[in-house]
């Protein structure tokens, strides 16, 4: 018997924007699969530092500026974009191994930050630069360009920083390779 998820109608959105990158594939892929575990981590930490120091543009349709007012006087925001390269056959996926690491356990998508998920919105928090009228510059945004973005939202200690924060060990685990000297 096929039941219908409680309260769960079709919704639709609409981009406000596109990203431009200079990152033009994403971090992982398929071809990667092949890589040895420390071809792969070497891979994602270098992509992973060179993103944190990458300037992109958020260039937002013009119909939209005036909901900018105001957002050049945050330092960072929360851009919530679309990873449309992904695969939609990659959206039926209900468990993986984080970054596609068979020495970490197999968990449940919405427990990892995969982008293979139902609904593959994406967030990233970003620095902001500056802002040119409907052009935002940013820095450290991991968005494939040409990415479409859903959302902006100014990030503020009060509603988005909560301590102390617990994750698992092999989150904790792939924070300290990545961010390793």
């Amino acid at each position: 018997m096929k039941t219908e998820p409680i309260g769960c109608s079709p919704i639709q959105l609409t981009p406000v924007g596109v990203v431009r990158s200079a990152i033009k594939a994403p971090m992982l892929c398929a071809k990667d699969s092949d890589l040895t575990l420390t071809e792969r981590m070497d891979k994602i930490r270098t992509e992973y530092l060179h993103n944190q120091n990458l300037v992109s543009e958020l260039v937002i349709e013009p119909c939209w500026e005036e909901l900018l007012d105001g957002i050049e006087d945050f330092s960072h925001i929360l851009v919530l974009y679309w990873p449309h390269l992904l695969d939609p056959a990659r959206r039926q996926l209900k468990k993986v191994h984080p970054m596609g690491r068979q020495d970490l356990p197999i968990q449940g998508i919405f427990a990892t930050c995969s982008p293979a998920r139902p609904n593959p919105v994406l967030v990233s928090a970003v620095a902001l630069l500056s802002r040119e009228k409907n052009i935002l510059k940013v820095k450290g945004l991991e968005a494939v360009d040409g990415s479409p973005i859903i959302d902006l939202k100014p990030y503020t200690r009060g509603y988005m920083q909560i301590n102390p924060i617990r994750m698992p060990d092999w989150m904790e685990r792939i924070h300290r390779e990545l961010t390793a000297e």
